[in-house]
């Protein structure tokens, strides 16, 4: 009886520890702004840094990774290459394949997907083209609903990019993504990556971070967690050139239900060259 119980409790542990290590890994999350290939970038053409890019975000090895301004053929060689991810989305100019993706990754042997959508910026967020306010061009929110294979847990991801010049229309999008978001989980726990062309002196940020309607989500800033003391070569954006100067455009939001154990700009440049103009920005979040 003694060895029964003793295998038992042995056995009780082992499962325990598995279950215990399952729990404890954190969620490594990428946004990635690739520059569209449609750009006249000369030598920063995207069939010139195309692998570069997709050598940066292998060596990160994301578990979660949105991109912005993906294109029909930037859409494909990601997919084609990144053989070990599930993605969702669709291009925004008609829900298909015209114009840029937001599309979003996630590992496959990691997650199972229960759901997907994309949505668009505007008042009429479920018709695709549709623009409102002062934005110059069509934008959207993709999001997924994903389950973690060895804990059960689930648990929403989106991303986006927010209007290049439209003031109202960033703050109405960070209004709106919230509103979405928040009837779709629940109360449950979210992430938001995205390029949102603000800094943090900004409406559209403090809408995110500081929501005034009640009941809105109130998005965490996990580099601002991280770092809590604001440094002035935080740029994400750089245009090819490698500055450094300059404050985030590029964000890792989540909800009160993660805790950030790091979070970084990653600035990777081969022989002074980039992957990308914006650099990558990344965060690891554990659940609480």
């Amino acid at each position: 009886m003694k060895s029964l119980l003793r295998a038992s409790a042995l056995v009780f542990s082992a499962a325990f520890s598995i279950v215990v290590a399952a729990d404890s890994a954190p969620l490594r999350v990428m946004s990635c702004n690739v520059r569209l290939s449609a750009a006249n970038d000369g030598e920063d053409a995207w069939p010139k840094r195309r692998e570069f890019l997709l050598e940066t975000i292998a060596r990160y090895a994301p578990d979660l990774i949105g991109f912005q301004e993906v294109l029909e053929d930037q859409h494909d060689a990601i997919v084609e290459r990144m053989t070990g991810y599930g993605f969702s989305g669709v291009a925004r100019n008609d829900g298909k394949r015209s114009g840029e993706w937001s599309n979003v990754g996630f590992r496959k042997d990691r997650f199972e997907l229960l759901d997907s959508a994309t949505f668009w910026l505007s008042e009429q967020p479920e018709v695709p083209g549709s623009k409102s306010w002062d934005a110059a061009i069509t934008r959207i929110c993709t999001w997924v609903q994903l389950r973690e294979k060895t804990t059960g847990r689930e648990f929403y991801f989106a991303n986006t990019h927010f209007d290049h010049r439209g003031v109202v229309a960033r703050v109405e999008a960070a209004r709106l993504i919230s509103a979405r978001l928040s009837q779709l989980a629940s109360g449950g726990p979210m992430i938001l990556t995205g390029d949102f062309n603000v800094t943090e002196d900004t409406p559209p940020y403090a809408t995110l971070v500081r929501p005034e309607t009640p009941g809105a989500i109130k998005w965490i800033d996990a580099f601002r967690v991280v770092h809590p003391t604001r440094s002035p070569d935080e740029a994400s954006f750089h245009g090819f050139n490698g500055t450094t100067k300059g404050s985030r455009i590029d964000f890792v939001f989540h909800t009160a239900h993660f805790s950030p154990l790091g979070a970084a700009i990653n600035r990777s440049q081969k022989e002074g060259r980039y992957p990308s103009d914006h650099y990558p920005v990344t965060a690891e979040l554990r659940f609480r």
